[in-house]
């Protein structure tokens, strides 16, 4: 959470963001958010799994700032780095 801007500006930056995808068809099996506000940003990324999405979509999209759900954008940042 120490990555989350908004999390910062809240002097609430305890907890952390973990998402486990699937290498080979990139959809996003499972995510742990814990934190301020961690229901909010899990329920977008329910949404998210629910419709089978890639994880890089995820990582591309734009979301409102600032707010907690844009550190979504930064939980897949690196994911290509590790592949």
């Amino acid at each position: 959470m120490t990555w989350v801007a908004r999390a910062l500006e809240m002097d609430e930056s305890r907890g952390l963001m973990k998402a486990v995808v699937d290498a080979e068809t990139e959809e996003i099996l499972g995510v742990t958010v814990l934190g301020i506000e961690g229901g909010e940003v899990m329920s977008v990324l329910q949404m998210a799994m629910m419709g089978h999405l890639r994880y890089s979509v995820l990582q591309a999209a734009v979301f409102a700032h600032p707010t907690l759900a844009e550190s979504i954008n930064n939980l897949f940042l690196h994911f290509d780095d590790e592949n």
